[in-house]
């Protein structure tokens, strides 16, 4: 029996941003590994096993689908969101080049899905309609002071900035101290979207000035899209805003 491994995202939690080709390797596997509220957003049949673990457990989660898939299984390692934007995808590369070389052998799939900020932007407008970057501010797994440094500089360089895993209860000053960082930068005008459960139920849409930016506004299931000098709201009686960066940008002054 041949093996196989999946890795895919589900999109932010909406089923219907969960892509054809993502249900196709959900269909096609036997075995799916992941975080347990990610898990508990698929329909499996009866012959479907799933193995839930904790979100902070990647990479021991990867080495097992892995081993898993290398037995002949086929497998599926479920994300939210895209799978390689802080979440599995990398997980599973690291695994692969750290472990044995039937690992490298195996076949892989790494199926791309809908990312939060790709979710938020869709809702408040096009903020994402020129450069941008993404970051996570979690230092889980690098240093504040690189944390620091980065958003000094993508700020400085006029790019829109998505920011994922913004607070957590260990974790509850750095989305704040990352605003102060970017008010040292930015105009206080700048516009802030924070967008909470993007396409579900208990979906949240702010939109703010930099400087009433309160990160108590947000939590894990928040992405933060903090504009550039150039991003615009258009304020439209009786409806949302919409916030939008524009194509075109003139020669730095």
């Amino acid at each position: 029996m041949t093996g196989k491994l999946f890795v895919v995202g589900t999109g932010p939690g909406n089923p219907d941003q969960t892509t054809p080709e993502a249900l196709g390797a959900i269909a096609a596997s036997h075995v799916f590994f992941g975080y347990g509220p990610y898990l508990d957003r698929l329909s499996l049949r009866d012959d479907q096993r799933r193995v839930a673990s904790d979100n902070r457990e990647e990479l021991s989660r990867a080495k097992d689908a892995l081993m898993t898939a290398a037995s002949g299984e086929k497998v599926c390692v479920v994300s939210g969101g895209d799978p390689g934007v802080f979440a599995m995808a990398a997980a599973v590369c690291e695994a692969i080049e750290a472990g044995p070389p039937a690992w490298r052998a195996l076949d892989v799939a790494i199926v791309p899905g809908v990312t939060a900020m790709l979710a938020v932007a869709a809702r408040a407008g096009a903020p994402l309609g020129h450069d941008f970057c993404a970051m996570s501010l979690s230092d889980n797994l690098k240093p504040w002071t690189v944390i620091e440094s980065r958003l000094r500089a993508v700020a400085t360089a006029g790019l829109v900035i998505a920011l994922y895993n913004p607070i957590s209860k260990a974790r509850p000053w750095q989305l704040g101290t990352a605003f102060a960082i970017l008010r040292e930068v930015l105009p206080w005008t700048t516009p802030v979207i924070f967008g909470r459960a993007a396409g579900r139920p208990d979906e949240i849409m702010r939109v703010v000035s930099l400087a009433d930016a309160d990160p108590a506004t947000a939590d894990m299931a928040t992405c933060v899209i903090i504009g550039s000098p150039e991003t615009r709201v258009i304020e439209r009686p009786g409806l949302p805003p919409l916030v939008y960066s524009p194509r075109s940008i003139g020669e730095p002054k």
